[in-house]
């Protein structure tokens, strides 16, 4: 099993719970708009991290992450990036990306709108967790944890900052 903490649109903005909220996780997921290398480094003081950079991103994150990540995590494909849409509406540069390799999960951000949701024609189950800074309009910024055993998704928790 592993524990997973999920966030994305930091837009350079490094809040104490992180550390909190992440203390019990073996890895930490940002789906882009990271914002800095400093909120990077300060995330990898927690556990590792996983990323994809995002529409915002300058150069040295672009050099340090991908705009597309594809892993392994227990047995279950996973497939990451900012800009994805969610299902029905997927982004016109990851849908033919995603119809190819059908993760088990796929992540995006981008939209600062928490969604988890199933593509029951992908069977894919699909998170955006929403938006974890400052910069933006929503009004409740997240994060989410959850557990992967296996192929199985569990214990997803949505987490108000």
């Amino acid at each position: 099993m592993k524990r997973i903490g999920l966030l994305s649109d930091t837009h350079a903005h490094w809040d104490e719970r992180f550390a909190r909220y992440f203390a019990e996780c073996d890895e930490i997921w940002h789906a882009g708009d990271i914002g800095s290398v400093a909120l990077v480094e300060r995330l990898q003081e927690i556990c590792p991290v996983r990323a994809v950079y995002g529409n915002v991103d300058g150069g040295e994150l672009r050099r340090m992450f991908p705009e597309v990540l594809t892993w392994q995590c227990e047995d279950a494909r996973i497939m990451m990036t900012h800009i994805g849409g969610y299902p029905g509406k997927y982004a016109p540069r990851i849908r033919p990306r995603l119809m190819q390799e059908r993760p088990d999960l796929f992540i995006s951000g981008h939209s600062h709108i928490l969604k988890v949701l199933y593509d029951d024609k992908l069977r894919c189950l699909h998170i955006n967790p929403g938006a974890a800074g400052l910069q933006g309009w929503q009004t409740v910024r997240t994060l989410v944890r959850f557990c992967v055993t296996g192929k199985d998704f569990h214990d997803l928790e949505v987490i108000e900052l």
